[in-house]
């Protein structure tokens, strides 16, 4: 009787080749579907002030659009100096700097407004709020873009109906872009304006 072949030690080791191969793909599989799991879905392009990207889309027409800077402090989870695209409002760049802390007084903060470029915006502490003056800045300027009447009152010269001027005057034209545009109210001269410039701000 002849002996019976044992097993062919080339295939033994093709399959062995094959299983190790087979093992390294479904583990590749496996990490591309975790990754693509955890990953964040933003959906507006911000950056921080190291240039490290914290949003996602930032092509096509939101890329063209005029962007804007704003440096947001306070009761947010990442302070710090933010990009925005031009006509976002405060609640983006809320979004933008990971939301609000637990110590966060939410209210205290209008997020309907607009935000400006090279705004500081400011979003204070549960029992701060009571302080704070809308339209004034931390730095105590006076910002024309949001300050109300009573804000504007604050500043020497501006009366209650220079202040009305003001606001008369941004609800025709959107906000001011400059300090200068202040020349372009009724009753602001270079004088008036020389007394309050570095007392503003847009």
């Amino acid at each position: 009787m002849s002996a019976t072949p044992g097993p062919d030690p080339r295939r033994a080791r093709a399959r062995r080749v094959a299983g190790v191969a087979l093992a390294v793909v479904l583990t590749g599989l496996g990490i591309a579907v975790f990754v693509t799991a955890v990953s964040p879905r933003g959906s507006s392009q911000v950056i921080a002030p190291g240039g490290g990207e914290l949003g996602g889309a930032g092509t096509g027409a939101a890329a063209a659009s005029a962007v804007i800077y704003v440096h947001i402090l306070g009761e947010v989870r990442h302070p710090g100096l933010y990009e925005l695209h031009d006509g976002a409002r405060a609640v983006d760049a809320v979004a933008a700097a990971g939301g609000f802390t637990e110590a966060a007084d939410a209210g205290g903060l209008n997020l309907a407004r607009f935000v400006s470029d090279g705004e500081q915006l400011v979003v204070p502490a549960l029992g701060a709020a009571a302080t704070a003056v809308p339209g004034i800045a931390a730095d105590g300027r006076v910002n024309l873009n949001t300050a109300d009447a009573a804000a504007l009152d604050t500043l020497p010269g501006i009366g209650p109906a220079t202040a009305a001027k003001i606001l008369a005057w941004r609800e025709r034209n959107g906000r001011f872009t400059s300090v200068e545009d202040l020349l372009d109210v009724g009753g602001i001269g270079e004088a008036k304006l020389d007394a309050i410039r570095d007392l503003v701000t847009v």
